[in-house]
């Protein structure tokens, strides 16, 4: 291979402070980091997938939400994490857009809290130990699901 940029990462094994479960959005991307530091939260194992929490809650197909359960152990195991974060925001393609909720935010607010109620119920119930947070990502913020 040849060399085309260089870098020094760090080398150290880090601990992480979260397991972040986000869409891969970049539209979320700029505020999911601001909303990271703010929270105290430097080093993160993210795991993004379209949909984000939605893996959990409602997946296209059984086999996507035991992928992400296992990325999930991997972080706990290799980087001992013990959070994670679940993330959805609005207007997702995942879920159809905000057009699939005939562009009502409040329509898609309360589709968007059940799934994350659902999805944090499933990493509890299979992961025992696990702190789960939810957050529900808009274009004018970040709300966060009280009572997960």
């Amino acid at each position: 291979m040849k060399k085309v940029f260089h870098f020094d990462s760090q080398a150290d094994v880090y601990r992480a402070d979260a397991c972040v479960v986000s869409c891969f959005d970049a539209r979320f991307e700029l505020v999911t980091r601001k909303f990271l530091k703010k929270r105290g939260i430097w080093w993160a194992d993210p795991l993004k997938i379209a949909g984000g929490a939605k893996v959990f809650a409602s997946p296209a197909e059984e086999s996507e939400r035991g992928f992400a359960l296992e990325q999930v152990r991997t972080s706990m195991r290799l980087h001992g994490t013990n959070r994670v974060m679940l993330m959805v925001h609005s207007d997702c393609g995942a879920y159809g857009g905000l057009q699939a909720f005939g562009g009502n935010e409040e329509r898609e607010a309360a589709n968007h809290e059940s799934e994350l109620r659902s999805a944090a119920e499933f990493l509890k119930s299979n992961i025992p130990p696990i702190e789960v947070e939810c957050y529900y990502l808009r274009f004018t913020g970040v709300w966060a699901l009280e009572a997960a």
